[in-house]
């Protein structure tokens, strides 16, 4: 019991009250009070300054990336002779681009610093997908409860609408109908005129709860005058299944209306989810591409992807700056919104603060504004249903005719003491309280989280194409120009198995000289026996009965040369002979 009897509780996060906690200036930078006005201009003028901290941010990046720009395009030309004269120095210890030593270093360097802004940009774009995401949950719980205030506030006007149509029936048909029956007896006839008269009391008095007729039909757009007897009835429609209505107008409906504040929020919601949405994979696509056109080597695609880093700085910086007016706003509004909603023209335009109080705080120290009339309405059927009684047991007997106008009466008046029953609980303030608490943690929890998300997300973002933006340009220097692509297409052409890397070990080994050949021998007239010496006629039959030829070319073989005896050797060079043989037996028995 006492867990059904507690009532749920708001209260700031952190991240409110840290947000609601910074100081505002208005723009001339005099220090203002942070209570959410939206509708004055002074606030609005501290939220303009905060939004324009992301301006100035812009313009910072803007310089940093300018002051890249003319370091790359105007202090780098005289580096281009000396950086080809150190290419041609240092060929032989070269990277596969050709650059070497602390031109290659520097290259390196500049690569890198984009595949870190690249992947820095990634985790921001990790980060918006979650704080999209938290935001969209916040604004569907906020529209959720909304709908369900919608649906309490219409069920309360279709109770009303109904116990009153149902007593005017009572009125104008069977006690009209009795009071004919019963002219001649006047106990009877003052019973069904007392009947009539705290039939009509009730009405009154049901007619004077105008919390929900009021709201409902301002939701609906029915902008004629209810009262009394001209209420018509309401099919309240489940927030599960109530239609989307987009608003006719963008102006707030007066009083307040929380089914076209659901509908307005639900409409707008997705196109803000949207549009992150979209936002999010561009950042994604830039990032990707921006990757593949280093590892390819495209310098078009960096082009084009420059451009796109160009507009995704801007829209990230821009984004910035509308979040955190945002965030701003809604602390303020977080951090007491009950003031701002008894406050408000718009929520307290025909429906009294008293009520109002009621249903947003909900003590248990406070009385239902409703409970005088509800008090009386009750006291009004149950006399209704004690003259009934009386007449059942004491004129039926004397007027049977009239059985039939009572039982109408009393079928009317039993389904009208149900719908009161239910009235009662829905006017209590739990109900409409727990709706309005649900509708503050989805968009001061959930939504300020995914704000806060949102808008690290723009600010890693624009740091990451800021620092993109600074270094794409030194990378493009690390691509080979059209004139080497077109000198190593047309060595591949003459050799496409040989490596880029071999080709240039081959160029460098021909400018230093030709290399020794392998069979540079010393001595005058010696010649390589290998290339001389005829084949043998016969083969050498080997014990298993495999001929062997031993004395085929060198060439020819796909193994290495045998060893042979001093006396071969001898035999093979003719009359001349080598000063040294034990180094001729050295260089062939390796």
């Amino acid at each position: 019991m006492a867990a059904m009897t507690t009532v749920p509780s708001y209260s700031p996060s952190l991240w409110v009250r840290m947000c609601h906690a910074l100081p505002r200036l208005d723009l001339t930078m005099q220090m203002r009070d942070n209570i959410f006005v939206p509708d004055s201009w002074e606030y609005q003028q501290t939220l303009l300054v905060l939004s324009s901290l992301s301006a100035i941010a812009l313009v910072l990046s803007l310089l940093v990336v300018l002051s890249f720009l003319i370091h790359y395009c105007c202090c780098h030309r005289g580096d281009r002779s000396e950086g080809s004269e150190e290419e041609e120095e240092d060929e032989d210890g070269s990277t596969g681009h050709g650059y070497s030593g602390k031109k290659g270093r520097g290259i390196c360097c500049v690569t890198w610093v984009a595949v870190a802004s690249v992947t820095l940009c990634c985790v921001a774009i990790g980060i918006g997908f979650y704080g999209n995401s938290e935001a969209n949950d916040g604004m569907y719980q906020l529209t959720s409860s909304l709908l369900t205030a919608n649906y309490t506030l219409a069920s309360i006007d279709l109770l009303i609408s109904d116990t009153i149509t149902g007593l005017q029936l009572s009125v104008s048909g069977p006690l009209t109908t009795m009071e004919e029956l019963f002219t001649g007896s006047k106990p009877f006839l003052v019973s069904s005129r007392n009947c009539r008269r705290l039939s009509e009391n009730v009405i009154n008095l049901l007619s004077s709860i105008s919390l929900a007729r009021s709201s409902i039909d301002a939701g609906l757009g029915n902008d004629s005058g209810v009262s009394g007897a001209s209420i018509i009835p309401l099919t309240p429609v489940p927030p599960s299944v109530a239609p989307t209505v987009v608003p006719n107008s963008g102006l707030m409906p007066s009083p307040f209306s929380p089914g076209w504040a659901a509908n307005t929020l639900m409409v707008n919601e997705d196109y803000r989810w949207l549009s992150y949405v979209l936002l999010l994979l561009l950042d994604l696509i830039v990032c990707l591409f921006i990757l593949l056109g280093l590892a390819k080597q495209a310098r078009w695609l960096l082009i084009l992807m420059t451009v796109l880093a160009w507009l995704a700085l801007f829209l990230s910086w821009g984004s910035l700056g509308l979040e955190t007016a945002t965030v701003v706003a809604l602390s303020d509004f977080c951090s007491d919104p009950n003031t701002f909603v008894l406050n408000s023209t718009h929520f307290n335009t025909g429906t009294s603060s008293d009520v109002l109080d009621y249903y947003l705080t909900c003590s248990r120290r406070m009385n239902s504004p409703f409970q005088q009339l509800l008090t009386q309405s009750q006291r009004a059927l149950s006399n209704i249903h004690t003259h009934l009684s009386s007449l059942d047991r004491n004129a039926l007997p004397q007027f049977p005719k009239a059985e039939k106008s009572l039982r109408d009466v009393q079928q009317i008046l039993n389904s009208t003491e149900g719908n009161f029953h239910q009235l009662v609980a829905l006017l209590n303030c739990r109900g409409l309280n727990k709706d309005y608490i649900d509708s503050l943690k989805g968009l001061c929890y959930d939504g300020m989280e995914g704000l806060l998300y949102l808008s690290l997300y723009s600010f890693l973002s624009a740091l990451a194409f800021t620092a993109i933006l600074c270094s794409l340009p030194g990378a493009w220097r690390s691509f080979p120009s059209e004139s080497e692509e077109y000198e190593d297409s047309d060595s591949e052409s003459e050799d496409p198995f040989t490596s880029h890397q071999a080709r240039r070990q081959t160029a460098s080994g021909s400018q230093r000289g030709a290399m020794a050949p392998f069979y540079n021998y010393p001595g005058a007239g010696w010649t390589p026996p290998f290339s001389s010496a005829p084949p043998l006629p016969t083969p050498n039959v080997s014990s298993n009965g495999n001929p062997g030829y031993e004395s085929l070319p060198l060439t020819d073989r796909q193994s290495p040369p045998p060893s042979y005896s001093p006396s071969m050797l001898t035999g093979y060079g003719g009359g001349q002979s080598h000063p040294n043989p034990a180094h001729s037996r050295n260089l062939y028995s390796r």
